[in-house]
């Protein structure tokens, strides 16, 4: 039964948009999961959606707001992204990180790798913070908050927050980091925020003015938005961490090399307190078998991410703790929309059609991951509805399609960036294609060739990756919400829209979504979506695959989200 008593002052507390969220949870449209992911979105404290949680009683979904986890193998315990805490704290010692290399510099606007995401997480802060659990908790902002219909929302900076350079950060850090964010049009924010956008009424202070309204503001400004840590006012564009290593955050760099490692220390000033390690020993590595040996041999302590291709011996090794996320993180086949053989949708839809998705999610992954339907809002985000139908495996349909477009002896090279189970997918992809006649010849390259000129050459520049190949398979990391996918990848003249997709009715659809800020009009413009996207084709989603980290049972606190990003300013010797 609700208790109205307890129920009611949160509600007249409450502003239009997080009421409309609190009625949709107390009439039962919501689960508690839910209520917790998007209140902490529209700036209702933990507090207050626990008090209005307890008034509802058990009238809703019971549960917790902790992500999807178990048991490993190897005893390791899989939770909101942080693993088992043995004891208390020791004090001391140094944590040795096994990471892939970054692909490129160490430039916070400009990155656009999970090599690069992780060694610049440990020195620079988000204004929000999405963990794994979809959740948002301070960083930077102590508290946000929209105004009626979220083309508004208030940041409340914290104080006293020193950066390692000198000086503390001001609402002008704020402001110049999104200045530059525009200029460079980031993959989550272009199209939502413009020049001048984001101002300071007062030392305490940022609001950023929005094109329309927006109800995913706080995860676009968070670590989702992989590109959007907060840096010194005067960090211009082009600036990289190695060069001029600042921040606000609890680990200092001290040492960096592209090809070998970094090594980071306690940042004694950080403003959360001291951390229990002393420092960070960052090894790269070209592949994951490298990783694994040294994680089994006992040279490294954390494996930042691993694939179960591959990484078999960590799952199944006693002294491994494994931590396991859902996740929206997927791989994307593109191909170009506007030329070549791939231009008329029925042969985008014919290659979807040969795709065994099931046996995919069986073979790469041993079943730690969901099936995709070539669309990227994924089964983890609320609003996935699974009414859509599921696209199948079907040889005949595939040459039907074929033969419909005028499709005969399709022979083109399948672009793969070497990365985890990536050059076995495309295997995979080609061997379906060629049983509907399709020939796909496989080219796995490095991160630097296959970012720099396959996926997305910087020239031409407009429209941005019009110089892309004509198809190949894309990593795209986790994010909380679909929006970075959406803008990035599909979204006409989008920064990453490899496929160079443009349709009025997909960016309408997305101007849709993006307005919809109460919970029954977000439900129905992402179904929208999800059928534009079948049926358009512009790429292909197979599956989407739980995130694995690894870490020694030596250590306790490892934490990490399902973008690669490593946290162990609380992690401590066992």
């Amino acid at each position: 039964m609700t208790d109205f008593r307890r129920l009611d002052p949160a509600r007249r507390q409450a502003g239009p948009l997080q009421l409309d969220l609190v009625e949709a949870y107390v009439g039962g449209r919501v689960s508690r999961r839910e209520f917790f992911r998007r209140g902490t979105a529209l700036g209702l404290s933990l507090g207050t959606l626990g008090i209005i949680a307890t008034a509802c009683g058990d009238a809703n979904e019971t549960g917790t707001t902790a992500a999807t986890g178990g048991n490993t193998g190897a005893g390791g315990t899989t939770a909101e992204g942080a693993t088992t805490t043995a004891g208390a704290a020791k004090t001391g010692g140094t944590i040795r990180v096994a990471s892939i290399a970054p692909a490129g510099p160490l430039d916070p606007v400009a990155m656009i790798d999970l090599g690069s995401y992780g060694v610049v997480n440990q020195s620079f802060e988000y204004l929000v913070y999405s963990r794994g659990n979809l959740e948002l908790t301070p960083g930077l902002a102590e508290s946000w908050e929209p105004n009626e219909d979220g083309s508004e929302w208030t940041f409340k900076l914290r104080q006293g927050v020193p950066w390692q350079g000198g000086g503390e950060l001001t609402p002008d850090d704020v402001i110049a980091t999104m200045e530059r964010l525009v200029k460079a049009g980031n993959s989550a924010l272009k199209g939502i925020i413009e020049a001048g956008s984001v101002t300071s009424p007062d030392p305490t202070t940022v609001v950023f003015r929005l094109t329309g309204p927006n109800g995913n503001l706080p995860y676009l400004v968070s670590n989702d938005n992989s590109q959007a840590p907060i840096t010194p006012k005067d960090y211009a564009a082009g600036t990289t961490l190695d060069k001029q290593p600042n921040g606000t955050g609890p680990w200092k760099l001290t040492k960096y090399d592209a090809k070998t490692g970094a090594t980071f220390v306690r940042n004694d000033d950080w403003w959360g307190g001291q951390t229990p390690l002393d420092g960070q020993e960052w090894t790269f590595f070209g592949d994951l078998q490298p990783q694994v040996v040294a994680m089994q041999q006992g040279q490294v302590d954390v494996v930042v991410q691993f694939s179960v291709l591959g990484g078999e011996g960590l799952l199944n090794d006693a002294n491994v703790n494994v931590v396991t996320l859902k996740s929206a993180a997927h791989r994307q086949i593109w191909m170009r929309t506007d030329k070549g053989q791939f231009a008329d949708k029925r042969v985008r839809q014919a290659l979807g059609h040969t795709l065994d998705r099931e046996a995919m999610v069986q073979a790469l992954f041993q079943g730690k991951a969901d099936i995709g339907n070539d669309n990227v809002i994924a089964p983890v985000y609320p609003y996935a509805d699974p009414s859509v139908p599921q696209r199948p495996k079907d040889i005949a349909k595939a040459k039907e399609l074929l033969q419909a477009a005028g499709a005969s002896n399709i022979t083109a090279t399948l672009h793969a960036v070497k990365l985890q189970e990536i050059p076995d997918l495309a295997v995979l992809v080609k061997g379906g294609a060629q049983e509907a006649g399709v020939t796909l010849n496989v080219s796995v390259e490095d991160g630097s060739t296959f970012y720099g000129q396959a996926w997305c050459p910087a020239k031409p520049a407009d429209p941005p990756c019009s110089g892309a190949d004509e198809i190949g398979i894309v990593d795209y990391g986790h994010r909380g919400t679909p929006d970075v996918y959406l803008n990035a990848a599909l979204k006409t003249a989008g920064v990453w829209n490899s496929s160079q997709y443009q349709s009025q009715e997909f960016d309408e659809a997305f101007r849709a979504y993006q307005a919809a800020v109460g919970v029954d009009a977000q439900t129905t413009a992402a179904k929208r979506l999800q059928e534009i996207q079948l049926e358009d084709s512009p790429i292909l989603v197979p599956f989407f695959y739980n995130y694995l980290l690894a870490h020694s049972k030596k250590f306790q606190g490892v934490e990490t989200t399902a973008l690669g990003q490593l946290f162990v300013e609380k992690a401590s010797q066992v």
